[in-house]
């Protein structure tokens, strides 16, 4: 039964900063002990951290309030740049304070904000998914992206659940127009309301922090002969881009995919090991097979338009993928409704390619994951047919040392 009484109201109220003066709403000084040219100086850096909404000055303090939502409704999407124009590297992040749906408090302080995340990301006929596209911002203008994705898909998989959820945000509106009624002055709930705070502080070498040499999507040229960086394109000298989710410092190795516009042994899956060794039987440097993990974790950050796509089904937002068994479950529910992932070429272009590319993880008995561009927006992994003919690219597992 679809629920034909609900309607969509977001809004996300844009707090100005807190601060004793205007100016200090992003700009702060920062005295630093490393001595400038005279032993009784120091160094003084600028601290400017900007949390900009439609080129619009906002809060660090976002507040997401949905009234009525409806099965069907156009998916919302909220975007706040975090913009560091000052002299010195910030590491930014969010926490969400706290979270409800209807009476139920999600947010607790004995609750993490992954495990509050996975939850309004799956546990709902709708989906909030929250992301941030880098953890960090460099001085002298670096930009993060925080977003904000609100959907219910139509067709669902779970046409009771629809039901349910939607019966109990009725029982719960009428309950709070009837304390309305009673008291005037009674300020009405929404039916969901979610409190997220954001963050950017000193960057701090630690062994713990993520490295910022090597986020996701960075374009390195190296030569796997030679097994050190290069400067000019060649038979050896590839183009490769950093697939690792969250490098950290503390990490010796990076992660990194040759482009997919190069030309590599192609086959079947059956004889997929073979082929990976024959692609890298020159190269010396350590190489592994491309994992689903490798795509779907970092696909699966964008939550306006990375999808769950099955036969019949509406297509879903993919959402967090890292809490407890959550991938296994999703990558188990488009295979088990012939489904595919589908993501944005301009979000992720190193892993679009007009050629399909086999992924060493199998799809069913008969099929193993691929990777191909579907159009000029989108790419997909998806189930390949065995027995057909794709291309294989080794991963290669670079050190660090040898990025100097």
């Amino acid at each position: 039964m679809k629920i034909k009484h609900k309607h969509l109201k977001l809004n996300i109220l844009s707090l100005f900063f807190v601060a004793v003066s205007l100016l200090s709403i992003t700009l702060a000084w920062f005295a630093y002990s490393g001595f400038a040219n005279t032993a009784t100086e120091m160094d003084v850096k600028a601290w400017y951290i900007e949390f900009e909404k439609d080129s619009k000055p906002v809060s660090s303090e976002i507040v997401l309030s949905l009234n009525d939502v409806y099965p069907g409704m156009e998916q919302v999407v909220e975007k706040v740049n975090i913009n560091n124009l000052g002299d010195t590297d910030a590491k930014v992040s969010y926490s969400i304070d706290s979270a409800r749906v209807l009476d139920e408090e999600l947010k607790t302080k004995d609750t993490s904000t992954v495990q509050v995340e996975d939850q309004l990301s799956h546990n709902f006929p709708f989906h909030v998914n929250i992301s941030l596209n880098k953890d960090f911002v460099k001085s002298k203008d670096d930009t993060s992206e925080f977003d904000v994705s609100v959907s219910w898909p139509l067709d669902s998989e779970n046409d009771s659940l629809d039901s349910e959820w939607g019966s109990k945000a009725y029982d719960f509106q009428k309950e709070e127009e009837a304390k309305k009624k009673q008291d005037p002055n009674y300020e009405m709930r929404t039916s969901l309301r979610i409190v997220i705070s954001l963050k950017a502080e000193q960057y701090v070498l630690s062994n713990d922090e993520v490295d910022t040499d090597y986020n996701f999507g960075k374009l390195i040229l190296y030569d796997v002969e030679k097994n050190k960086v290069c400067n000019e394109l060649s038979s050896t000298c590839l183009k490769t881009y950093v697939i690792d989710k969250s490098n950290k410092i503390g990490d010796v190795n990076v992660t990194l995919l040759p482009d997919l516009f190069g030309t590599y042994a192609s086959g079947t899956y059956n004889d997929y090991n073979n082929l990976l060794s024959n692609v890298s039987s020159n190269w010396n440097v350590s190489t592994r097979a491309l994992k689903l993990e490798d795509v779907l974790n970092i696909v699966s950050n964008n939550v306006e338009s990375s999808y769950l796509v099955r036969d019949n089904l509406s297509d879903v937002i993919i959402g967090k993928l890292d809490y407890n068994d959550r991938f296994n479950e999703i990558v188990n529910k488009a295979i088990n409704s012939n489904g595919y992932f589908k993501f944005s070429n301009q979000a992720f272009p190193y892993f679009t390619t007009s050629k399909c590319y086999w992924i060493n993880n199998e799809y069913n008995t008969d099929k193993a994951f691929a990777l191909v561009k579907m159009d000029e927006n989108n790419s997909k992994i998806y189930g390949e047919v065995k027995t057909n003919e794709c291309s294989v690219v080794p991963v290669l597992e670079v050190a660090k040392a040898n990025l100097d």
